[in-house]
């Protein structure tokens, strides 16, 4: 996220997978600097997956799977349609959490790590906000035919869901309950490294931060098929990669957070982690004009200010829909297009969250981009 951004949303439920897994199997910026590609692993650690300031991220090998670490995750999110009159936003994640168990289990079967994919599509013309999951055990194997993380390049699948880099550029295949995604999401732009050259902070101690890079200004193909309804046009999307060891600092509730791709080409995220007061526990966040360097935000430097609000029906979670966004960038609102972009994944994660489709407006009331929000810890506190 982003703010460590999916990394939790949907470990409230491992605990309970895992520990069910291990009884059924016992005891029986933006450059790219490398192109090497390292051999693939099991859950023997092959490379350096430690997360620390001054690691030099390397592409492709950087785009795989950091099986090392405890928590990952590769999202996207866009829209199709133009920017005056976007037909149809979606979000696709893939997550992969290490148990920590089945360690000395040799079996292909050990529970060592889970998968988890979250998808949604937000159709403005009917109104309509709709969202699958998928959950699966993986022992690292890069041959499970069931899910895995590759870790030469990035393609991760759970099923018959997928995404995956080719030449082309990142490809997505989501074949949900009640819509479909067969997207191509093509590079204008080269790599953002968030945070210090890739290393970005979550909290205020070191330790609390991730591996994170984007992929903003993609151009976006394909389809998004809802209710037997295509839709076809083109449009742009954001892509995001993180990595991490460490977990939610104890005194966050949950975040707020920003991916916006500008009309001029110009990108700027912007995060807060939130006390249970409202007040900021850590913030963060970039800029890159369009064919300019990025710079990235102290924490002082970014102010996340809520405003009109909706409550769910379902869940009668209170969520900010609108928000005033100040940073060195200068001063914007954002408001969700469509209030209903709620998740409710009680059923599989254990979490609820909204994110959803919004456009960012300019000093003069001007839309100037789109993009997704994130807002989590409103439903209940994220107690991991």
């Amino acid at each position: 996220m982003n703010p460590a951004r999916r990394r939790w949303l949907w470990q409230l439920g491992v605990a309970g997978l895992a520990t069910d897994a291990a009884r059924a199997q016992a005891p029986a910026a933006g450059r790219e600097a490398s192109t090497t590609i390292y051999p693939a692993v099991s859950t023997q650690d092959a490379v350096d997956d430690s997360v620390r300031r001054g690691r030099t991220l390397g592409f492709p090998r950087d785009h795989g799977a950091h099986l090392g670490t405890r928590t990952e995750w590769w999202y996207a999110t866009g829209w199709l349609g133009t920017p005056a009159a976007p037909q149809v936003g979606f979000q696709v994640t893939f997550f992969r959490s290490r148990t920590g168990l089945a360690a000395d289990n040799p079996s292909r079967f050990a529970p060592r790590h889970l998968l988890f994919a979250h998808a949604a599509v937000t159709a403005l013309s009917s109104r309509r906000h709709l969202h699958d999951e998928r959950i699966v055990r993986w022992s690292g194997e890069q041959d499970s035919r069931t899910g895995r993380a590759a870790v030469a390049d990035a393609d991760v699948h759970i099923g018959s869901w997928r995404m995956h880099r080719d030449a082309g550029g990142w490809q997505v295949a989501v074949p949900a309950r009640d819509f479909t995604l067969a997207l191509q999401l093509a590079p204008t732009q080269p790599l953002l490294l968030q945070g210090d050259a890739g290393f970005s902070r979550k909290g205020p101690q070191e330790t609390q931060a991730s591996h994170y890079y984007s992929a903003a200004q993609l151009q976006t193909s394909g389809k998004v098929v809802v209710d037997g309804a295509t839709s076809s046009s083109p449009g742009r999307a954001w892509l995001d990669h993180e990595w991490s060891q460490e977990i939610l600092h104890p005194e966050a509730v949950g975040w707020d957070w920003i991916g916006m791709n500008l009309f001029d080409g110009s990108a700027l995220t912007a995060f807060v982690l939130r006390r249970q007061d409202g007040s900021t526990l850590w913030a963060g966040g970039s800029f890159r004009a369009a064919g300019g360097a990025s710079s990235s935000f102290t924490p002082a430097q970014v102010a996340m200010t809520p405003g009109r609000r909706w409550r769910s029906p379902a869940t009668n979670a209170s969520y900010p829909v609108q928000w005033q966004i100040d940073t060195p960038a200068g001063r914007y609102a954002v408001q969700s297009l469509m209030d209903t972009q709620e998740l409710d994944s009680r059923a599989s994660t254990g979490t609820i969250y909204w994110e959803g489709l919004s456009e960012l407006v300019d000093s003069q009331g001007r839309r100037v981009g789109l993009g997704y929000l994130e807002m989590t810890g409103y439903a209940a506190r994220l107690r991991l």
